[in-house]
């Protein structure tokens, strides 16, 4: 069960190199295009199919990511236009519960992925090493998130979602 939920295993963070960074950054460039082939000629039915039993459905996973980009795009501006801001964190469960997220079309996330990942690569691009010490403070959590850690998180984030999807394609031979 482990590994259809997190078919590319769990996060782990063990620092940040130049060469972590800009790996990071590649995998974030390359989610948009990542997404679009994993959601592919899916009907209807295969975006309203489950990943694994009791999860989100594929179409769900896909209008997550847009949430998630968005809400990670604004984290990264808060921590280098602020000192130490708070966050507002987002409930995911509540939000993949929403009428948009279980009847809109997965196109329209994916624009949003495409526009939010374009900009957000060019002010990863855009920052210095030192910008990756920057904190902010995550409420839930109870703890500080620096942007090197948050930078592979995100990286890893959309990889593991996307091959939530892929998985269950390859399971059910779409």
């Amino acid at each position: 069960m482990d590994k259809l939920r997190y078919p590319i295993g769990r996060y782990s963070f063990e620092g940040m190199t130049n060469k972590h960074r800009e790996q990071w950054i590649v995998d974030i460039e390359r989610l948009p295009g990542q997404l679009s082939a994993a959601l592919a000629e899916l009907d209807d039915e295969q975006l309203d199919t489950s990943y694994r039993s009791g999860s989100w459905s594929v179409r769900q996973v896909a209008h997550h990511l847009a949430d998630a980009s968005m809400n990670y795009f604004s984290r990264f501006k808060l921590a280098l236009t602020e000192n130490n801001p708070t966050i507002k964190p987002f409930n995911e469960e509540r939000w993949a519960e929403t009428a948009d997220s279980l009847q809109a079309s997965a196109a329209i996330s994916l624009s949003i992925v495409e526009g939010i990942h374009a900009r957000l690569v060019l002010l990863l691009r855009s920052m210095e090493t030192a910008d990756f010490d920057k904190m902010f403070y995550h409420p839930e959590k109870g703890s500080q998130i620096g942007l090197a850690y948050f930078l592979g998180y995100v990286a890893w984030h959309g990889k593991h979602h996307v091959a939530q999807i892929t998985s269950l394609r390859e399971r059910k031979d779409w």
